[in-house]
Order: structure tokens, then sequence, then C-alpha cells
């Protein structure tokens, strides 16, 4: 498995991370949700820094291509991702949530 961080400064782009929630509420989720391969993607983002991102949880480096298939970030934002990066997994723990479904939780869902 592989972990992909993706990271936008976005101090240059005219969108802004409200913006950007409503990306996500009306096309982001869905799509994402749909890649094969790919076992999670969580979105983060901090207003006050004008940072926006994401973590990718892949099954194999083979399906890391995905996001070019769906993905309007660059698009919205007006150019590629400020940083990216790739790491291997070394272990996964997964503890007792009070979540049973991840979907549609965060800020973009209110």
């Amino acid at each position: 498995m592989y972990l992909q961080f993706v990271l936008w400064d976005l101090s240059k782009s005219s969108v802004s991370v409200e913006d950007l929630r409503g990306y996500l509420r009306d096309y982001a989720v869905e799509a994402y949700s749909q890649l094969p391969g790919m076992r999670l993607k969580m979105w983060f983002a901090n207003p006050e820094r004008q940072v926006w991102g994401a973590v990718y949880l892949w099954d194999g480096a083979e399906y890391m291509d995905g996001p070019a298939r769906v993905s309007r970030a660059v698009g919205l934002i007006g150019y590629p991702p400020t940083s990216v990066s790739v790491f291997e997994v070394e272990a996964i723990a997964e503890g007792d949530s009070a979540y049973e479904n991840l979907m549609a939780l965060g800020r973009a869902f209110g």
C-alpha cells in the first residue's frame, strides 16, 4: 500500500477553501469514491494559512494515476499542487471509532 500527500498553497489562487468545499459536496467526494484501487481519500484545509490538500491511501502504485481521470482541482485552483509526496505504508491500525462510516463527514458537509 502507498500513502500520498498532495498540498496546495492557495495564496496565488482566486478560489477559497469555501469554494473548494462546494467542489467536494457537489462533485469530488462522489467521483473519487468510484476510483479503483483507492482505499481512502481525505481532504484537509487551513483557511487562515491558505492551505488545501489531500491524503490518499492506495492499494498499489499502479492505481495512483486515478486522480488524473476525475480531478478538477487544478482547473479550479489554477495551478498544479505545490507539493506531492508518496510513501510506502509500513503498518496500519484502525481504532474503535464513534463513526461507522467516514463517507460525507467533515466541514464540507456541515
